[in-house]
Order: C-alpha cells, then structure tokens, then sequence
C-alpha cells in the first residue's frame, strides 16, 4: 500500500494527492469531509492501482469506513470518476450528474468517439491506437455505476458543510462543482484550475462546449468565492481573478485559430492543432506524444465549434471530412 500525502484544510475536510503516473497532470485532489453519520469524498483519480493504493492508505488513516462513505463525482473523467465502483460500499451513494453519466453509459462511446476523430481529420492509422490509450477508455469505472443524480442547486450536507450544486457545463456537459455559501469554499472539479488550464474540446457537432464554459465562469464570478478547491494542483485565492485569466486564454486562443483558418485553404481540427502554439517541450507536432495530439484536436475543434457557433468560421468538405474556412 503507498503512502497517502494527505493535507487537512479545515475542521474534518482533508485533501488527498492521489498519483497519475506518467501523466500530465501529476495528480487529482480527492477532498474528504470526514463526518457522521456519513462521510463524503470528492472524486477519487482513476480506476488503477496506484490511485487506489493510496486512497485505501488515506481511508485507514483517517478511519474512513467505505459503508460510512458517500461519493461526490464532479465529472466523466476517469482521473474523477474512475474508482467510485471501487471504494464504495453497498450502503454507498454516489452522486452524479445525468449528462456525463448518460455518456458514460453509452454502449457504442468509443466507436463513435472513433468514427467523429476521422471525421475531423485525425490519421485513420492512429485512431485506433489512441483509443486503446486513452486513459478514458482505460482507466474508467468497470461496470454499471448506480449513481445518484442531483441537479443545479441540490444540497448536501455533511457535518458542518452545506453543498450546494453548481452545474458549470463546459470541460464536460454535465460538469458539476460544490460551493459552500457560508465558508465560501468552492470545489471546483475542473472547471477552475491555477497553475494549468481545463481542457475545454470535443468532438460532436452540435454542441458549444466553449461557449458553454464562458457562461460557466460568468454564473461562478458572480458568487462570493474565499477559496477555490481544484481538482488538479493548488488551490486558488482569488477566484475572479483566476476566471478572467481563464477567458482571456480562450480569447488568445480563438484569435490564434481565427489567423490560421484564414491562412489558406479550408483546413480540418486537425491541421488547425497542428499549427497553434502548445506548451510541450516537443517542438514540432510530429514529435508530440499521440494522446496530446488527440487532446490538442479535440481542443481546437472546441475553438472552431466556438466560432461557427458565433458566424466567424463555415464547414465544408466531402461529407466524410469536416473542413472549415473563415465565414
């Protein structure tokens, strides 16, 4: 069993550093009010050993029992998502929201998730590695969670936190924080980030998850925020602050995709991720590792989606390519 690095943040709320070995991302933060007669924990990292290990270690150390616990799940993620069906207990109830959980339930995800990727230009040669890959498909909960769907403005309460739910759809569309009105403490899932940004992308056609995520971060300014609790990294102080950063990125970012639309001929997502600027030390796309070319085109559909949405970019192509020019 590994050590658990565990960080207690006020009266009975405690904040684990679960590990994602050879990721990105490093860790998730798995929050846990420890309270009776019922305890609750916020996400809990992926559906693998090394993140179970060391919430199994924190548990015992804080005599965390798993029938004493309910589950928090901000969003579809597997570094969220994925250990719930794990830690749980029968007497468990695992929170959720309907959105992601009717992704996660579709039988056919991954094929269509496959057929969408070529569609917008990711090689056919690499497709199908990538989905063998990604941790989504790895790294998520086994089987048929019995989850427990709550809606914006649904409380919780446990010991002395009173949750409320925040729906904030953008990194996903059903994504869901927790704000406590009376600390003011905001779990933000990965909604808010401070030292890296959320990955807003997709893959479908008819959504705007970018423009989605904009109305988010307004609903989330206009509340009384005295900490943010992420789900990656450390916890931010100034929460407004943190939210125009957050816009002023995507607003770079669609300038950036704007210039390299209008460059030339009509170009898919993924001759767009191709050229916009990324923060790997790999310096051309060809060296990127596979997965952050996959996360990096489905963040510049994102961008594009955004600017159709909004009448700056049009669609063409041949019906089996999506291809955009600027409008």
């Amino acid at each position: 069993m590994t050590e658990a690095v565990i960080e207690k943040l006020d009266q009975d709320l405690y904040r684990v550093e679960v590990p994602l070995p050879r990721n990105p991302l490093k860790a998730t933060n798995s929050y846990i009010i420890k309270s009776q007669p019922r305890n609750l924990v916020i996400d809990t990292g992926m559906n693998r050993e090394e993140c179970k290990s060391v919430l199994l270690d924190a548990f015992q150390r804080l005599d965390i029992k798993p029938r004493e616990t309910d589950f928090f799940v901000t969003h579809l993620h597997a570094d969220h998502v994925g250990l719930v069906e794990v830690l749980s207990a029968e007497e468990s109830k695992i929170f959720f929201n309907r959105p992601d959980a009717e992704v996660l339930g579709m039988k056919n995800l991954w094929q269509v998730v496959c057929e969408l990727a070529g569609k917008h230009g990711f090689p056919a040669e690499l497709v199908e590695q990538a989905i063998d890959s990604h941790p989504g498909q790895r790294y998520s909960p086994s089987g048929n969670v019995d989850f427990t769907m709550l809606e914006d403005g649904d409380l919780l309460h446990y010991g002395d936190y009173h949750l409320r739910c925040v729906v904030t759809p953008g990194h996903t569309g059903g994504h869901t924080c927790l704000y406590d009105s009376e600390l003011q403490y905001f779990f933000s899932g990965d909604h808010i980030l401070g030292d890296i940004t959320p990955n807003i992308s997709t893959w479908v056609d008819d959504r705007d998850p970018l423009g989605d995520y904009f109305a988010s971060l307004d609903k989330v300014y206009e509340m009384p925020v005295k900490l943010v609790l992420p789900g990656h990294r450390s916890m931010i102080k100034d929460c407004r602050r943190r939210i125009k950063e957050l816009k002023e990125h995507h607003r770079l970012r669609l300038a950036e995709v704007v210039e390299i639309i209008g460059g030339g001929k009509p170009k898919s997502a993924y001759e767009v991720a191709a050229e916009m600027t990324w923060d790997l030390v790999a310096e051309r796309w060809e060296d990127f590792p596979l997965m952050q070319k996959w996360f990096a085109t489905g963040e510049a559909l994102a961008h594009i989606r955004h600017l159709e949405f909004t009448g700056k970019v049009k669609r063409g192509g041949d019906g089996n390519k999506e291809l955009y020019t600027l409008n």
